[in-house]
């Protein structure tokens, strides 16, 4: 419990070092809404972390055309109704250029018309692809699409020769939004739902719902949720004695989901970005030096693993600011329509090419096929 506080009140310290007071014309502002603590603060801890780090050097180096930013963090703790209270302090009252988050996709669709009513550029860390599907203007997002995820699973499951899966999901817009894509494109793909069950994203144990899944006659499990259960469902299927292969969403790319499933993690599939596996790269690979690059430089400050959600908010200041540069401008019109026409950009998640048309940049291949392999993850096949 002492560790769990400290780690909190350290956070919490990030908070008040990097949300100061209005500052002079000489800098860019820039609010963040993140799950620091609460059920999603393994999301948002890290995004904290990331944005405190990434301002620092950028203000180090003497900011963006010569203005430093001014990083002000709210932590919603993942609740909607405290997004969408900072969204609005930070738009009417803050005035800031761009807000980076929320963390989490429930919170985020909570938020997006306050930002398109306030003109204001918003750059989701959460991975729903409705955020972006249909199209709003001021709306962007750096995690992968949740349909190309599905995409990657079920054709892992082809070569499997899965043909009957069991469903769970959490009852958040990122479990709701993953479940949708699931039952759309399962009969496309040849697979049949035997078992469809909806928890509770503060379950602590979810032996009913797992057991419900074996009995259905379910080859596999697709689980798809961002919070601490989705380890509790690796350990109470393997309790159980369910035998098949368990599938996770890219939602599952923190270590410490591994470590709270412990042994039971060993042999779980997901799709996720590269970071992490950047040291199996090739040298060819042309995310691979950013990769290392962020990875270094996070794990050398905050003696933690880097994750894939710490790489989601270094993606979106990384995007902000190569848009700021383009447009040579603060102006939010200037800097929204430069993030739209953005190519190449290299980033944690992938090589984001953005358009009107498509306002998350990524393909199909900015994902990769993991497992754990003795608590570590490893790419599949390896």
């Amino acid at each position: 419990m002492k560790t769990v506080t400290l780690a909190v009140v350290s956070i919490l310290c990030i908070l008040m070092m990097t949300a100061s007071p209005v500052l002079a014309a000489d800098t860019i502002k820039v609010g963040a809404i993140l799950a620091v603590t609460g059920p999603a603060s393994f999301l948002g801890a890290p995004e904290a972390k990331t944005l405190q780090m990434m301002t620092e050097e950028i203000n180090k180096k003497g900011g963006i055309m010569g203005k430093k930013i001014d990083l002000i963090i709210k932590d919603s703790g993942a609740s909607p109704e405290k997004a969408l209270s900072f969204a609005k302090q930070l738009i009417e009252e803050d005035k800031v250029l761009a807000i980076i988050g929320p963390s989490t996709s429930g919170e985020t669709m909570k938020i997006k018309n306050v930002a398109e009513e306030g003109k204001t550029i918003l750059l989701s860390c959460a991975a729903a692809e409705v955020i972006v599907n249909p199209v709003a203007k001021y709306v962007f997002k750096t995690p992968q699409n949740d349909s190309f995820a599905v995409i990657k699973i079920f054709d892992q499951m082809k070569k499997m020769k899965i043909s009957k899966i069991g469903v769970l999901s959490s009852n958040t817009g990122f479990g709701q939004a993953g479940k949708a894509q699931i039952e759309k494109m399962a009969p496309q793909h040849g697979l049949q739902i035997v078992a469809n069950e909806v928890y509770d994203k503060a379950a602590t144990d979810l032996t009913a719902e797992v057991t419900k899944v074996k009995a259905s006659g379910a080859q596999a499990i697709v689980n798809w949720s961002i919070e601490p259960a989705q380890a509790i469902v690796i350990k109470n299927a393997r309790q159980i004695g369910f035998k098949g292969p368990i599938f996770q969403s890219h939602g599952f790319g923190n270590i410490r989901y591994v470590q709270a499933a412990g042994p039971a993690a060993d042999g779980v599939i997901f799709p996720a970005g590269r970071l992490l596996v950047a040291n199996e790269l090739p040298k060819s690979n042309k995310q691979k030096a950013v990769l290392m690059a962020y990875k270094k430089d996070y794990e050398r400050r905050f003696k933690e693993d880097a994750s894939t959600f710490g790489g989601h908010a270094y993606d979106a200041m990384l995007i902000l600011t190569k848009a700021i540069e383009k447009a040579h401008s603060t102006n939010e019109e200037a800097v929204r329509n430069a993030i739209e026409n953005l190519k190449g950009v290299v980033g944690t998640g992938g090589i984001f090419n953005f358009s009107p048309q498509d306002h998350n940049g990524l393909s199909i291949d900015s994902f990769e096929m993991l497992t754990v392999k003795k608590g570590k993850f490893v790419p599949l096949g390896k």
